[in-house]
């Protein structure tokens, strides 16, 4: 059995992705990781490259915001990452995700138990959304539970959308990564495993940049110069105590990131939400009625959400 592990980034140094951390997490049980590196303005390339293990391999991009679209760049760039591997199984992390080393060994043990049965196309993770820093965590409703982070190495099967799942698409023409028609949710396994998603803990300064960087790959540059015209450079996490502790170890390679956070005296850590800015998600009573619902009524499972998968019971 061979496992691939495949990313893509573009300015992930610059915008505080723990790209090098990311890949170092499953480099001990992958036997190649392959990566498309955008075209940028900052060292992203050099520091993978410095990482120094042969397993990994780069692959040069340019990113095309006017052929792609609407977060499409994103799931293209995926594919690109995606097509180079040759692995039996291909374990995906997006930038800004980490796999503690803890489950290492789980992982790969059921991507051998489930290699010759057919049926399962694809290999399910639980998630931990960090927000703000690295002590407080999502745990409740409109932050996705679930996500397909290992599939089989089928050319049918594509990045979609904006890169946050996987379809099998047949006869794909490479251009409408969020096309519904003729596209299938894949078969999945639900393993013991957890991804430790990073993406919104960073510098409030550098959160506002990576927003805006994130918009202009949805919504363009002249969109994004009039959403952000007005609003603050530095993002406002709000009142954390609106969230759950976090009070596990984090993946030993994120050590040294964690170590150099400069940013708590910037953060709330409990009182009401500003009434200079929009509520946040998790901030409106709809949201946190339907979070005390599932957490007290429905044994925590969330209602309803994005589910792009068919979960198989095993």
């Amino acid at each position: 059995m061979k496992i691939s592990g495949f990313s893509m980034v573009r300015n992930g140094i610059k915008l505080y992705y723990p790209v090098v951390e990311m890949i170092k997490s499953i480099l001990p049980i992958v036997d190649e990781f392959v990566i498309a590196i955008g075209e940028g303005n900052d060292d992203t390339r050099e520091r993978v490259a410095s990482i120094g293990d042969p397993k990994i391999k780069i692959i040069d991009t340019k990113w095309d915001l006017e052929k792609y679209p609407r977060g499409m760049e994103n799931a293209h760039q995926t594919d690109i990452a995606k097509n180079a591997c040759s692995g039996d199984w291909l374990f995906y992390l997006q930038a800004d995700e980490v796999i503690h080393e803890k489950y290492l060994k789980n992982i790969k043990a059921d991507c051998e138990k489930y290699l010759n049965d057919k049926g399962i196309e694809g290999l399910l993770f639980k998630y931990r959304h960090f927000w703000g820093d690295y002590d407080h965590y999502h745990a409740g409703h409109g932050w996705y539970p679930h996500e397909i982070r290992i599939v089989r190495n089928d050319p049918e099967i594509h990045s979609w959308e904006s890169a946050q799942s996987f379809r099998r698409i047949p006869n794909f023409g490479g251009i409408n990564y969020r096309q519904q028609d003729g596209t299938f949710k894949l078969k999945v396994a639900l393993i013991d495993a957890y991804v430790y998603h990073y993406g919104w803990v960073r510098p409030p300064n550098l959160m506002v940049n990576k927003k805006k960087a994130l918009d202009t790959v949805h919504k363009g540059e002249k969109r994004v110069e009039e959403m952000y015209r007005d609003k603050s450079n530095e993002f406002d996490y709000g009142p954390l105590d609106r969230l759950a502790v976090f009070t596990e170890t984090h993946p030993e390679v994120m050590k040294e990131i964690i170590a150099e956070m400069n940013w708590k005296d910037k953060l709330q850590y409990s009182g009401k939400p500003s009434e200079e800015r929009e509520l946040h998600k998790h901030e409106r009573f709809r949201y946190r009625f339907l979070s005390f619902i599932e957490k007290y009524l429905n044994c925590s499972k969330q209602i309803g959400g994005f589910r792009n998968y068919i979960l198989v019971k095993k």
